[in-house]
């Protein structure tokens, strides 16, 4: 589809270019994403600084389950935030919804979440760090994905009780690594 100019879309890249322009920038984080007017500004505006890492925190639903990200923008971040992202950091119901394709068996709500990272590898990005804070378990296993398979796996006991803003804290986390001079690996 064709993303098309809008106040909104023009307003949220002449605020970012502002700020590009006054100040250094050693690293982006986007986090929950408006509309697809707005995915597709960022885009723009991050093409042109390449050699800056960009951290992906997809946020496609509220933590009560409520719907933030519709089929079009997630066809938006697809095409047009992962090819430069350089870690996306979804958790597992993200990572399935978000490496979901048209050829897909509806019947299969649940895919193995490595076979989710090689295909959202597969868009572009570099690195995938799907949370396991989403799944029926009783460790939350949170594993890092590049080009070769897992990375790193980092497993603890499930803590009772329901949490909020804990996949946004971590991917501010290893954006504030990255932009400090971390590699992938040590700042997830």
């Amino acid at each position: 589809p064709e993303w098309e100019d809008s106040a909104i879309k023009n307003g949220v890249a002449d605020q970012a270019r502002a700020v590009l322009e006054d100040m250094p920038v050693n690293v982006f984080k986007i986090g929950m994403l408006g509309s697809v007017e707005i995915i597709a500004s960022i885009a723009e505006v991050i093409s042109d600084y390449p050699n800056i890492p960009l951290v992906l925190d997809p946020v496609l639903a509220s933590g009560r389950g409520d719907e933030l990200a519709n089929d079009e923008m997630v066809m938006a971040m697809r095409e047009l935030l992962l090819p430069q992202a350089t870690i996306i950091t979804p958790n597992s119901l993200e990572a399935r919804r978000l490496a979901q394709d048209d050829d897909d068996d509806d019947d299969d709500d649940n895919p193995d979440l490595s076979q989710c990272a090689g295909r959202l590898l597969s868009l572009g990005c570099e690195y995938v760090l799907i949370t396991g804070t989403h799944e029926n378990t009783s460790q939350v296993i949170n594993s890092l994905y590049g080009s070769a398979g897992v990375v790193r796996s980092d497993k603890w006991q499930r803590l009772t009780g329901s949490y909020h803003g804990s996949g946004c804290t971590l991917a501010s986390a290893i954006a504030a690594g990255l932009a400090n001079g971390l590699s992938i690996a040590e700042g997830v």
